[in-house]
Formats: structure tokens, C-alpha cells, sequence
């Protein structure tokens, strides 16, 4: 029996970049973004601002990449041997067949009690639908007054007054002030959500803070903020720490924004922006109307050509009369004419048929005494009497022999 080393028939070859992207894809599919614990070693901060290093535990690693677009959200930077809690993805980096995850997120580890706490209260609401889609709120195109729940003296709120400022300096804005961080902050937080509900005085209402850690975040992970959320009758933006950052109070609001400065630019209508389409609207209405106009004026240069003043209507009736007057009279002349042509006829016909002419020229008629003309001999028997008409008299006859 021989050995057949050869490839099968017609079977596909890969190459090895062919062969490391489809490892990737499969990587990738089969491994949802997720959390992992472990050591930080080896790290390395590139100038391009990527962190490379390794994750390890006692029986394994794994090699990370956590990139700059990523890790700039951090408030905190980590340290050799630090004990860490990263949400990753799986991928395959193939231009050396490396087995990596891309870092999301990273946190100093001992939070897990935390995020099992947001995630039993995240399933909790979810399962109660405070999070449907068809209980969202639609945010009022020109609200006439905007809320704002948050710290007077945060630095979300000077990012959120200045954003409304640039965006619609026109809008009123009502701070319903509270702390958003350390004890009891929630109660005071649901307290203020629910005075802007009683008020009613503004069309939506802004919820927010800056940027923290998970612990300094808190607060809009309790249930008594999500359901004031919930039951708030005003659309509610929710923007609450930093693009990476979410809260139950963002799942539960009507529109998320990722920072507070995006949530201002979401609860108001660009300024500029409406000036550009207004000014768009009357340079299409300038031209409809002008359109518009010089149809309606040529229609009148129209029905200009077509009016005519009584004047020059009775001096055209008078010229319609001559004309048709000087057409009768042409007419009737014809007429006479051919009448007179026609009557022509007829007497030259009288005149051929006329018995008279044939009198005048040596004939004559043979009547008998009843007037009837005889016109052959078979009318006549001997001895019968009968007139005989000249052209200047008559005479009587007898017959004498036929």
C-alpha cells in the first residue's frame, strides 16, 4: 500500500494570509464581547498611543491591545503587575497568526460585585420592558424651554449651558440642581427628576454628569433613578460620563447621549443650521414667486393683446357692417346677374318655341273648330271645317280632299 502524499483533487489550497483571516472571522464570530480578569505584564505604551502588554493568571496568557481611541477614556493609567477587569473582544491578529484580544474597556479588578449588580438590575428593568423602543419618547424639534438635572457646580453643567448658548442662545434653560456622586445622590437625583415632572415647565430635560469610574457613575445605576426616568411624562437625554461609559439611566432614558455636551446638541435645534434652510426656503420661495409672477404677467400681456375698448369695438362692428354690406351688395349684384343671364336663356328659348315665330315666318296653324291644333292628316276628314291662324289674323277653310 502506498502513501499518497499528494493534495486531493480540485481540493482549495490556502494560503496562509487566507488561512489566518478565516481563523480571525471564526475568532471573531464565535466570542461576543465579554469581561476577563488577570495581571497586567509587559506592557508597552507606543508613541502611537496604542497599549500593548499581557494579561495573565497562573496557568495562562494572553497578549492585548488596547487602543488609543480606547484607552484615552481612561481616568486612570495601569501599572505593571496590576490586577485588572478588561472587556474584550477575541481576534486574530494575521500578520503574525497571533491569538489577541482588543481591550474596550479596563478597570482595577474587585468592581466585579458592582457589575453583577448593574447586570441582575439591568436584566430586571429590561424584563419589566422600561427599555421597548415603542415607550421612547420623541425629543421636540424646537422645545420652547430645555431642563437640566445635575450638579450646580459640575463641569458638565459649563459644557452643556455653553453648547445651548452656541446652538440656541434663544431657549430658556432651568437647572434643577442636585449632587450626582456620594451618598444618598440617588434619592436627590429622583427627587429632582421628579420636581422637573410635577413642574411640567420645560419640553425636555437633560440628565447628566461628566466622566468618573464606575464607583463615581453609581448613582444612575439604581433603580429608584431609572424608574423616575421611566415616569417622567418629558423626554428625557440621558448623558452620563464619556462615550464608553454605560448606565441603566441611559438604557432607560428616551435618547442616549454619549457625553453631556452631546446631549445639549441633541435637545436643541442648530441655529446655524436652521438659518442655512431658512435662508434655502426663501431662495426657493423667491424663485417660485418670481416664477410664478412672470407666468401671471405674461398671461395679462395676453389677455391684454385680446381686450379691446368700446371705441375700437364699435369702429370694428362699423367695419364688420361695411364689409359685410359691401358683400351683400356684391352678392345681390351677382345674383341679379345670374338672373338676368338665366332670364336670357329663357326668352331666347320662349322665342325659339314662341308659335308666333313660326307665324312670322310664313306658316301657319291648322285648328279645328274647337281650338285643337291639328298636327296630321289622320285628324282631318272632307268637308270638315277648320280656322287657319296666320301671323296677323286668322282665316276659315274647308277641306276639300286629303
Amino acid at each position: 500500500m502506498t502513501e499518497n502524499t499528494g493534495s486531493t483533487p480540485n481540493a482549495k489550497v490556502l494560503t496562509v494570509t487566507e488561512l489566518n483571516r478565516l481563523a480571525r472571522d471564526v475568532l471573531e464570530r464565535s466570542f461576543p464581547l465579554f469581561w476577563v480578569s488577570g495581571e497586567i505584564s509587559n506592557l508597552t505604551r507606543a508613541a502611537s498611543g496604542h497599549w500593548y502588554f499581557s494579561l495573565k493568571d497562573a496557568g495562562a496568557q494572553v497578549r492585548c491591545v488596547m487602543f488609543r481611541g480606547r484607552n484615552s477614556y481612561l481616568d486612570w493609567v495601569p501599572k505593571e503587575g496590576d490586577k485588572v477587569e478588561a472587556r474584550a473582544l477575541v481576534t486574530l491578529y494575521e500578520a503574525r497568526g497571533d491569538f489577541q484580544l482588543t481591550i474596550e474597556f479596563l478597570q482595577r479588578a474587585g468592581l466585579g460585585t458592582l457589575f453583577e449588580a448593574y447586570e441582575r438590575l439591568r436584566i430586571k428593568l429590561q424584563n419589566e420592558g422600561l427599555f421597548d423602543e415603542s415607550l421612547k419618547k420623541p425629543l421636540p424639534p424646537h422645545p420652547r424651554q430645555i431642563g437640566v438635572v445635575t450638579s450646580p457646580d459640575a463641569a458638565a453643567l459649563r459644557d452643556v449651558l455653553t453648547t445651548l448658548k452656541r446652538r440656541m442662545p434663544s431657549i430658556p434653560v432651568i437647572i434643577y440642581p442636585t449632587p450626582v456622586q456620594g451618598k444618598g445622590a440617588a434619592n436627590l437625583i429622583t427627587s429632582a427628576i421628579e420636581q422637573a415632572s410635577a413642574r411640567a415647565e420645560c419640553d425636555v430635560l437633560i440628565v447628566c454628569r461628566g466622566g468618573g469610574s464606575i464607583e463615581d457613575l453609581w448613582q444612575f445605576n439604581e433603580e429608584i433613578v431609572a424608574r423616575a426616568i421611566h415616569a417622567c411624562p418629558i423626554p428625557v437625554i440621558s448623558g452620563v460620563g464619556h462615550e464608553t461609559d454605560f448606565t441603566i439611566a441611559d438604557f432607560v432614558a428616551d435618547q442616549r447621549a454619549p457625553t453631556p455636551t452631546a446631549a445639549a446638541e441633541l435637545a436643541t435645534p442648530n441655529r446655524t443650521a436652521l438659518f442655512t434652510h431658512l435662508q434655502q426656503l426663501k431662495q426657493r420661495t423667491t424663485r417660485q414667486i418670481g416664477y410664478l409672477l412672470d407666468r401671471r404677467m405674461q398671461h395679462l400681456d395676453y389677455l391684454a393683446k385680446r381686450l379691446i375698448s368700446p371705441a375700437q369695438q364699435i369702429t370694428h362692428k362699423k367695419n364688420h357692417l361695411s364689409q359685410l354690406q359691401l358683400r351683400l351688395k356684391t352678392a345681390n349684384t351677382m345674383q341679379i346677374q345670374q338672373q338676368q343671364q338665366r332670364l336670357n336663356r329663357l326668352l331666347q328659348n320662349l322665342q325659339h318655341l314662341n308659335p308666333q315665330a313660326v307665324l312670322e315666318r310664313g306658316y301657319a296653324f291648322v285648328q279645328d273648330r274647337t281650338g285643337q291644333l291639328i298636327t296630321a292628316k289622320q285628324q282631318l276628314s272632307k268637308g270638315q271645317p277648320v280656322n287657319l291662324r296666320f301671323k296677323d289674323g286668322t282665316a276659315e277653310a274647308e277641306i276639300t280632299e286629303i
